[in-house]
């Protein structure tokens, strides 16, 4: 009966392991797991864990560990169709007929399996040969000690074009071929793909031997440094991590899991003790490492040479993972010093050292931005807006919107704060007893009438009301929303010259968010029939900035969503069938805009003053007497 690894899959995924487990023994919550005293060993202080989220359960004292299919072969000592049988029932699946083309193809996959397991003991024989002899001198100068040696199963290739084949003859050359051992070329006899290398072994999570790479000796010797297996029916370079059947355990114990460039850098930090190290297969990370790898830990640590090429390879991840973002999912980096990689860092600084790096590495943010900051110079308008640029296309290619929405923040405050860095201020006002007494800052008079004639009418704008009296109330707020503004500014008619003074009077103000500007007399409050959290003095003043932005990111959109619908309904005669998407388009964007802004609106309702719709007018009504 064939089931393939996406069915099995999709039966764990549906199956809850810790209500299979809780049947026969007695589970307790453990934050996100459950813990037991472990059935296969006897004990009295639980190490037996179970975790619904990663579907595995483990021992830490005995090392069992499984999935809820291996629980009921291990635990139940069901046969294995039967536990998938009734695994399945339970799930509501229906267990695959049987298909001979899979099953031919599960046989040569074993088949397979036979050959690499076959070509791994014979390097590893030729590697204790007379013709190993500079192989074993080589893993001496590295320090690599005999237990790990043994551990990652170092081998030799010798430099004989048909040594494997001699040593391998009872396999057929087309199995050695398809095994990725053999390299067969047109018009020419097959021959050995590794040869003169020092051989290690790629193996799958069940510690398979699937794959192999080959370092040269010599490094000044003619071919790649290091060779891989290529992709055969046994070995897929994105969807393998080398070390992970190790890395795994070491890493449910620790809590970390630690992304190396190469290979012989996963060793090296093994060799060191430090034993959750794995790594790419010559390629960028993937899609599918990385989902492997979050399967370990939500966190994990990429450590990557502190030369040029280590940092690109760095971005490169960056760039890979930004979309894949989810609560709770991201990864952390760690920068080498330059020139050196993890195995020369222990050399000379020692593990401590290297304890000490890994213990405390940079965001995925903090690394975005700092490379972004320090990639070109930033002297002139046109190259702060660059940087700009390059931020905000990051921030696009996240799919989730709340943490979009997050980073997109964080990262223009870092702009704004970079690159507008905040003048030396100078107080002014007059020293009384007991302290400095600053003058709360004032718009000059030609300012203040443009602000009143914005504001006034009967028919005057609430959310832009709102927006200028919380500029007034935190006038440190202009300069970084400065494009925004500017942008509205542009394209609103009545309201735009005063945003535009306001610009203008940001420059000369000492414009703290601590020091209200005095409120101009005759200036209209807010409309009463509205709330905005940014103007009530009982909101915390970090939220009401937050709150602030979010109101003038409405208020900018309006208009250009409005300017959007306008131009698509002016090209109906002339692209009806393109206009009309677009208007559909522009209208759902506009449903959406005015959701929320009922969503701000309707944040008085869970107030928990639960204040009426009129304290935001009389608080700045007595702001501005009080100033005054």
């Amino acid at each position: 009966m064939a089931l393939s690894p996406q069915w099995l899959d999709e039966l764990r995924m549906r199956t809850t392991l810790s209500a299979v487990i809780g049947r026969t023994v007695r589970l307790t919550k453990a934050g996100r797991e459950f813990k037991a005293c472990c059935p296969f060993h006897n004990e009295k202080t639980p190490s037996f864990y179970v975790n619904d989220e990663k579907g595995f359960y483990h021992c830490f004292g005995c090392e069992a560990h499984g999935d809820a299919i291996r629980w009921l072969t291990d635990q139940r000592g069901m046969p294995f169709m039967d536990a998938v049988k009734e695994l399945a029932a339970e799930a509501g699946m229906e267990v695959p007929a049987p298909d001979p083309r899979a099953a031919e193809r599960a046989e040569k996959r074993a088949s397979l399996h036979d050959v690499t397991a076959a070509a791994q003991q014979w390097y590893v024989d030729e590697l204790g040969s007379a013709e190993g002899a500079d192989a074993r001198a080589y893993l001496k100068r590295r320090g690599f000690s005999a237990g790990i040696v043994k551990e990652f199963g170092f081998g030799f290739a010798p430099s004989d074009r048909q040594a494997l084949k001699r040593a391998l003859s009872n396999f057929d050359e087309a199995m050695l071929i398809e095994a990725g051992m053999r390299i067969d070329v047109e018009d020419k006899d097959p021959y050995d793909r590794f040869r003169g290398r020092l051989m290690l072994p790629i193996q799958d999570t069940r510690g398979r031997v699937i794959a192999f790479g080959g370092r040269i000796l010599d490094d000044d010797a003619y071919g790649p440094k290091y060779l891989n297996s290529p992709d055969t029916p046994l070995f897929d370079k994105g969807r393998t991590l080398y070390n992970l059947h190790r890395a795994a355990p070491a890493a449910r114990q620790s809590g970390r899991i630690i992304v190396v460039e190469g290979y012989m850098d996963a060793i090296a930090l093994a060799n060191a003790g430090i034993a959750e190290a794995v790594a790419p297969l010559g390629t960028a990370l993937t899609e599918n490492q990385i989902e492997l790898l979050w399967r370990q830990v939500e966190r994990p640590i990429l450590c990557f040479d502190g030369d040029n090429a280590g940092q690109r390879a760095a971005m490169r991840a960056i760039g890979r993972v930004l979309p894949m973002l989810r609560p709770g999912h991201s990864l952390s980096i760690v920068r080498m010093p330059a020139g050196m990689d993890p195995d020369d860092f222990i050399r000379d600084k020692g593990v401590g050292a290297m304890e000490e790096l890994l213990g405390s590495p940079a965001s995925l943010l903090d690394t975005l931005w700092a490379f972004e900051r320090d990639a070109l110079p930033l002297n002139s308008p046109e190259e702060k807006a660059g940087l700009k640029e390059r931020l905000l296309a990051h921030v696009d290619t996240i799919q989730h919107p709340d943490i979009r929405a997050l980073y997109k923040k964080e990262l223009l405050e870092r702009f704004s704060a970079y690159a507008f860095p905040p003048r030396e201020f100078k107080p002014r006002g007059e020293w009384k007893k007991g302290g400095f007494n600053a003058a709360p800052p004032r718009l000059s008079p030609e300012t203040a009438a443009r602000l009143k004639h914005a504001m006034s009418g009967g028919s005057r704008d609430a959310l832009a009301v709102a927006v200028i009296h919380g500029l007034l109330r935190f006038p440190g707020e202009i300069v970084r929303h400065e494009e925004a503004l500017s942008r509205f500014a542009a394209r609103d008619p009545k309201v735009g010259p005063a945003i535009d003074s306001l610009i203008a009077a940001a420059e000369t103000l000492d414009s703290r968010a601590e020091s209200p500007i005095s409120l101009p007399e005759g200036l209209p409050a807010p409309p009463a029939n509205t709330y905005f959290a940014f103007l009530d003095k009982g909101t915390d003043p970090v939220d009401a900035r937050e709150d602030l932005a979010e109101a003038v990111s409405l208020l900018v959109e309006r208009p250009a969503l409005e300017a959007a619908l306008s131009e698509a309904t002016a090209r109906f005669e002339t692209d009806p069938e393109g206009a009309f998407a677009d208007q559909q388009r522009l209208l759902k964007r506009k449903l959406e805009f005015e959701a929320r802004l009922g969503q701000m609106a309707s944040r008085k309702a869970a107030s928990p003053a639960a204040r009426e719709s009129d304290t935001a007018r009389s608080e700045v009504s007595d702001s501005a007497e009080n100033m005054d």
